[in-house]
This record gives C-alpha cells, structure tokens and sequence, in this order.
C-alpha cells in the first residue's frame, strides 16, 4: 500500500514539474523577441522619427491606387514606393550602423567563448 502511495506522489510531483518548466518555457519564449533587436535606442530620445513617411503614407491613402509606372518611379527613388527618400538618412541600416554585430558574428563569438579560442 505504501509502494502504491509513493508512485502516487512521485507521478503528480513530476507531472507539477513538467507543467511548471513547460510554463516557464512559454514565458521566456514570449520574452526572447524583445531581445531580437539590434543597437538599443536611446529610452531618452525615443524612436526615430520618420514624419515625411507618416505624412507621404496619408497622401498615398487619400488617392487611388497607383499604376504600374507610377510606382515604378516612385520606387526608383529609394527604399520603396511609399517611403521613396524620405528620411532615409534617420533609417537603421547595416551601412549607418556602428557598433551592431552581426548574428554570424554574435555566433562566432560565442563558440569561441565556449571552446576557449578567444
């Protein structure tokens, strides 16, 4: 009788853990995306400003649809039809962006962190 007490409690002590590590798992994974991002912004200075995207997408809204050739040409003009140049220099890009290394990178080194080849 004792044995069958004893698997009892051992058996819902281990089905506790499972649900616990299971639920711990899921919140930490709902976390990690907010790692995802590459150079911290500022929390002082907020995020970037992009005024003339917000106002050209108004524009674009208020009109009809554009054609083939039109957003052909608009396109040409930069990173892509809606946005064209503007603000492009308060854009994040690899080529404007100092100090962000790369997952490759990021990787690299933490295998040689790991192997201790550093």
């Amino acid at each position: 009788m004792t044995i069958t007490r004893i698997k009892s409690i051992l058996s819902s002590s281990a089905r506790f853990l499972t649900i616990a590590f299971a639920c711990t798992l899921i919140m930490l994974s709902s976390v990690a995306p907010a790692f995802a991002g590459g150079a911290p912004t500022d929390p002082r200075t907020g995020s970037a400003r992009l005024d003339s995207i917000q106002e050209k997408s108004e524009e674009i809204l208020q009109k009809p649809p554009l054609n083939l050739e039109e957003t052909q040409a608009e396109a040409k003009k930069g990173i892509n039809e809606i946005q064209g140049d503007s603000d492009i220099n308060d854009m994040s890009r690899p080529s404007n962006s100092r100090n962000v290394k790369s997952a490759v990178e990021r990787v690299t080194e933490a295998l040689e962190n790991v192997t201790g080849k550093n």
